[in-house]
C-alpha cells in the first residue's frame, strides 16, 4: 500500500517520466525521473551529513534520518514555498512515496530474514516479564492519553482505531536501534545489554501483531464485520505462507552450496515472492510490508542462500531507498501545527506518558526481579528507544486518517526525543566498573621462569585469508606433552557497520556474549568455526573460536579486555597488509593498522604482529608433515628475548628447525655503527641478555634441531647482507624494539612503526624473501604505553653518524 501524500488536495496532472533537456526548453524539475534523482541526492547528502555531525554524540543513524526528513519538509526548509514547489511539488509526492514504500517493503523482508525465531522460545522468565511490563503499561497509558487528545486536537477520529494506534505507538521498542546503541556503548556483554536485547525482541514481535490489529480496525469501514474479515484473511495468509514458503525455499537452499555463487534465478524468486506477498497483504487490507516481513521470517536461515539475499539487497535498500521513507514522513510533519500552550502541553503530556510508562514499567519489574537500581534504570531508558517501526505506525495512522497533522507531528517529535535521550541517560546512570587487573594473571609473556606451564594465546584474524597461517602457527607451538598445554582463543574481528545485517551479528552476540564463542553449535555455513574445530580434533590443542563485533575505533578494547579475561600470554594480530599474487604486500585496509597500534599501546600481555606470506601454504598442515625452518634475529632487549622464547617453544615440535643469530658490533669498530656510552640501564639490559642466552645455550647443548650463531658486523650494510643470507627460512621471529648498537643503527630504516626496524626491513620491497615475519613486543610493567611507538616514530629522524 503506497502512502498517499496528497490527502486533502486535488490530484494534479501526472508528470512525464523524462525531459528533452534544457536546450529544448524543458525544465528537468517538471519531469518525474530527473526530479526523483535530485530528491534522492538531496536526501542522501542531508541525512549522511547529519549522521556525521551526530556521530560524536554516539547517536544511531535513525536520528539523523528523522531530523533530515523534518528539515527537508514544511517544518524548516519547506517554509520557503518556492523551494517546496520546486523540489517537492505535490505532483511528485506519489512517486517519492512509492519508491519509499518499495524500500520499506524490502527492508522489512531483511528484518524478517534476520529475525531469529528460535531465540524467542528460549527467552527467560525475567526478560519475558520485563517485556510484558514494557508493553502493557505504556499501552494502557497510551490509551488513556488518547482520550485527552480526542477531546482536544483529534476530535472526530475513529475511536477504537485511535485508541489502538496510540497504545502501539507508545509501547514500541525499536530492536535495531537498541542493538546499535548497546553496541556503541559497549554494553552487549553486560547483564543490562543481554536483558534489553531479549526483552526488545519479544517487544518487537508483539508490536507487529498489535500493528496488524490496528490496521484491521482502521479504514472507512461500511460494516463492523470488515475488520474481522481483514484480520481473518491476514491469519489465513500467514498460515498458507507457513506451509508453502519454507518448503519452496528449503528446496532452493539445498541447491546453493557454500563457496559457490547463488544462481540469479533463485535471487529473483525471493524478490518476486516479496512483491507477490506484499500485493496479497495490501489486497487484504493490511500493509504490503506485512507480506514482505512474513516471507523474510519463513525463508530458511541455514546455508549460504539467506546470506546471499542479504548481500544482494541490503546496500541498495538501506542506503538509497530507506532514507526516502524518513523524508516521506518528514514531508507530512509540520511542527508549525503545534501552536499555543494547549498543543505544546499535549506534546509534553505525550512525551511524559511515553517515557513514564516504558521506564517505570520496566524499572519496577526489574527491581522485583532483584536487579540493582542502576541496571534497572539503564534498562528502562534503553527500552524507551523508538525507531523505524514507530514511524511506520505513525505513517499508516496518518494515511488512514486516524492521526491528523497536529497529532502526527506531536508523535514524531516524541519518537525523536525519546530515542535521542537514550544514549546520554544510559551513560549517566550506568557505568560498568572497569575490569580490575587480575591478581592471578601471572603469565603475561612467553618468557617465564617455568616454561612448562600452560600457554594461552589470543589469535586474531579479520577474514578467512588469515586462518590457514594462524592454524599452522598454532600447530608449530604445540611443543611436547611435558608442557601444561596450549590453549588458543581464535578471535574473528568483525566491524560493526551501519549495514542492517550487522544486527544479525548483534543477535548472535546477545546469545553468547561479546566476544562470543559457539558452544557446541556446528554450522556448515560458518567455515571459520569448522576450520578451528577440525584443527582441535586433529591436534591436542584446545581451541575456542570467538567473534568480536565492534567499530574499528574501539576494536582494540575488545581485544585487550578479552586477553586479560582469558589470561593470555600473547596476542597475535594480522598485519594490515597481505601478500598479492606477484609476491608484493598490498594494504588490506589501512584502518587495521591503527587497531594494531592501539593494541600495542594498551595490551596487558605480549603482542605479536604476523606478516603472513603463506606460512605452510593455504591449508592446515598436519603435525607429521610440518617441516619449517625458523630464524630468530637477536640484537638484545626484552622484545628480542620474548621472540627467542617464542622460537624455543616452537623448536620443540619435531618438524621444526630453529636458527638463532645474535648480532654484535665488531670490537674497535669506528664505522657507521658507533658504540654507546654505557650507563646503568644499558648494563642491566646487557646482563639480562647474557644471563638469558647463557641459560638458552645450556638447554640446547644436546638439541640438534637448534643452531646458535654469533655474528659481528661493522656497519649497517654488512648487517643487512648478513640478514639477507637467512632469507630462505619459512618464518622470521624478531623483536619490535631491539636494544643494542646494531639495532640502534637500523632504527633509521624503520618505515613501519608497528613492525619496528627489523620487521620493516624484512618486509621492504628490496628485501626479497618468501618468509613470513612475526614481530613480538614483550609486556613490560610500569612503562608508558606510548613509549615504544613514540620511540619508533622518532627513529627515522635519528642521525646514524652521531650516535654516541
Amino acid at each position: 500500500m503506497a502512502s498517499n501524500g496528497t490527502t486533502g488536495h486535488t490530484s494534479p496532472s501526472p508528470m512525464k517520466a523524462t525531459s528533452n533537456g534544457v536546450f529544448q526548453g524543458d525544465n528537468p524539475l517538471d519531469f518525474a525521473l530527473p526530479l526523483a534523482i535530485l530528491q534522492i541526492c538531496l536526501v542522501l547528502v542531508v541525512t549522511r551529513g547529519l549522521a556525521f555531525l551526530l556521530r560524536p554524540l554516539r547517536q544511531p543513524r535513525v536520528i539523523a534520518e528523522i531530523i533530515g526528513g523534518i528539515l527537508l519538509g514544511p517544518s524548516a526548509l519547506g517554509r520557503n514555498k518556492s523551494y517546496l514547489a520546486a523540489i517537492f511539488p505535490q505532483k511528485s509526492i506519489t512517486v517519492l512515496d512509492t519508491l519509499a514504500n518499495i524500500g520499506l517493503l524490502f527492508f522489512l523482508f531483511l528484518v524478517g530474514l534476520e529475525l531469529d525465531t528460535k531465540s524467542l522460545s528460549r527467552t527467560g522468565k525475567k526478560a519475558l516479564s520485563i517485556a510484558i511490563a514494557g508493553i502493557s503499561v505504556p499501552f494502557a497509558l497510551g490509551i488513556g492519553s488518547s482520550f485527552v487528545l480526542r477531546a482536544t486536537i483529534s476530535k472526530g477520529v475513529h475511536g477504537s482505531s485511535f485508541l489502538v494506534f496510540m497504545g502501539v505507538a507508545l509501547s514500541i521498542t525499536a530492536f535495531p536501534v537498541l542493538a546499535r546503541i548497546l553496541a556503541e556503548l559497549k554494553l552487549l556483554t553486560t547483564d543490562v545489554g543481554r536483558m534489553a536485547m531479549s526483552a526488545a525482541a519479544v517487544n518487537d514481535v508483539a508490536a507487529w501483531i498489535l500493528l496488524a490489529l490496528a490496521i484491521a480496525l482502521s479504514g472507512d469501514n461500511l460494516s463492523p464485520v470488515v475488520p474481522f474479515w481483514v484480520f481473518l484473511c491476514g491469519c489465513g495468509f500467514v498460515i498458507c505462507s507457513y506451509f508453502i514458503i519454507p518448503t519452496v525455499f528449503k528446496w532452493v537452499s539445498r541447491r546453493c552450496h557454500e563457496g559457490e555463487p547463488v544462481d540469479e534465478m533463485y535471487i529473483c524468486l525471493a524478490l518476486a515472492s516479496v512483491l507477490a506477498a506484499g500485493f496479497v497483504t495490501d489486497s487484504i487490507g493490511i500493509h504490503a510490508m506485512f507480506g514482505a516481513f512474513v516471507v523474510g521470517v519463513l525463508v530458511p536461515k541455514e546455508g549460504p542462500y539467506a546470506g546471499a539475499l542479504v548481500e544482494k539487497v541490503e546496500d541498495l535498500v538501506s542506503g538509497l531507498f530507506l532514507p526516502l521513507y524518513f523524508v516521506s514522513s518528514g514531508l507530512k510533519t509540520n511542527v508549525a501545527t503545534i501552536q499555543g500552550i494547549q498543543s505544546w502541553g499535549l506534546l509534553a503530556l505525550v512525551i511524559f506518558t511515553a517515557c513514564f510508562g516504558k521506564i517505570v514499567g520496566t524499572v519496577v519489574v526489574s527491581l522485583i526481579c532483584k536487579m540493582p537500581i542502576s541496571e534497572a534504570l539503564a534498562l528502562g531508558f534503553l527500552m524507551n528507544s523508538k525507531g523505524l517501526v514507530e514511524l511506520i505506525v505513525l505513517n499508516i495512522g496518518k494515511d488512514r486518517k486516524v492521526l491528523n497533522d497536529q497529532t502526527f507531528a506531536i508523535m514524531v517529535l516524541m519518537a525523536l526525543f525519546t530515542t535521542f535521550i537514550t544514549t546520554p541517560l544510559v551513560m549517566a546512570v550506568y557505568k560498568p566498573a572497569k575490569r580490575v587487573s587480575k591478581t592471578d594473571y601471572k603469565h603475561r609473556t612467553i618468557e617465564r621462569k617455568n616454561p612448562n606451564t600452560q600457554l594461552r594465546i589470543l589469535a586474531c584474524f579479520h577474514s578467512s585469508r588469515n586462518i590457514a597461517s594462524i592454524i599452522n602457527l598454532m600447530e608449530s607451538l604445540r611443543g611436547t606433552e611435558k608442557h601444561g598445554g596450549l590453549f588458543v582463543y581464535a578471535m574473528h574481528l568483525v566491524e560493526l557497520s551501519e549495514r542492517s545485517s550487522a544486527i544479525l551479528m548483534v543477535q548472535k552476540a546477545r546469545k553468547n556474549g561479546l566476544p562470543f564463542w559457539n558452544k557446541g553449535q556446528r554450522s556448515d555455513a560458518n567455515h571459520v568455526i569448522v576450520a578451528f574445530e577440525a584443527f582441535q580434533q586433529l591436534s591436542k590443542v584446545s581451541v575456542r573460536p570467538m567473534t568480536s563485533i565492534s567499530s574499528l575505533s574501539d576494536m582494540h578494547e575488545d581485544i585487550c579486555t578479552t586477553a586479560e579475561r582469558k589470561s593470555a600470554a600473547i596476542i597475535i594480530l594480522p598485519f594490515h597488509k597481505h601478500q598479492s599474487l606477484d609476491g608484493s604486500l598490498v594494504t588490506t585496509r589501512a584502518d587495521f593498522r591503527w587497531v594494531n597500534r592501539r593494541v600495542l599501546q594498551h595490551a596487558s600481555c605480549s603482542v605479536g604482529i604476523l606478516v603472513d606470506r603463506g606460512l605452510g601454504g593455504s591449508t592446515h598442515i598436519s603435525a607429521s608433515n610440518v617441516c619449517y625452518s625458523i630464524t630468530v634475529l637477536f640484537f638484545g632487549g626484552c622484545d628480542d628475548r620474548e621472540a627467542l622464547a617464542y622460537g624455543v617453544r616452537m623448536s620443540e615440535h619435531p618438524g621444526i628447525r630453529l636458527t638463532v643469530v645474535r648480532f654484535s658490533v665488531e670490537p674497535g669498530c669506528l664505522g657507521e655503527i658507533v658504540r654507546i656510552d654505557a650507563d646503568s640501564q644499558a648494563d642491566k639490559v646487557v646482563s639480562t641478555d647474557e644471563e638469558f642466552l647463557a641459560n638458552f645455550k645450556e638447554k640446547i647443548s644436546e638439541d640438534s634441531s637448534i643452531t646458535y650463531e654469533e655474528k659481528t658486523v661493522r656497519n649497517v650494510a654488512e648487517t643487512i647482507a648478513m640478514i639477507r643470507s637467512y632469507t630462505r627460512c619459512n618464518l622470521f621471529l624478531v623483536g619490535l624494539m631491539p636494544d643494542g648498537e646494531v639495532a640502534l643503527a637500523l632504527n633509521g630504516r624503520s618505515e613501519c612503526p608497528d613492525l619496528g626496524p627489523i620487521g620493516s626491513l624484512l618486509i621492504s620491497p628490496e628485501f626479497s624473501t618468501t618468509a613470513s615475519v612475526l614481530v613480538v613486543q614483550q609486556y613490560r610493567e610500569k612503562v608508558s604505553p606510548n613509549s615504544t611507538l613514540e620511540t619508533l616514530d622518532e627513529s627515522p629522524n635519528r642521525d646514524l653518524g652521531s650516535v654516541d
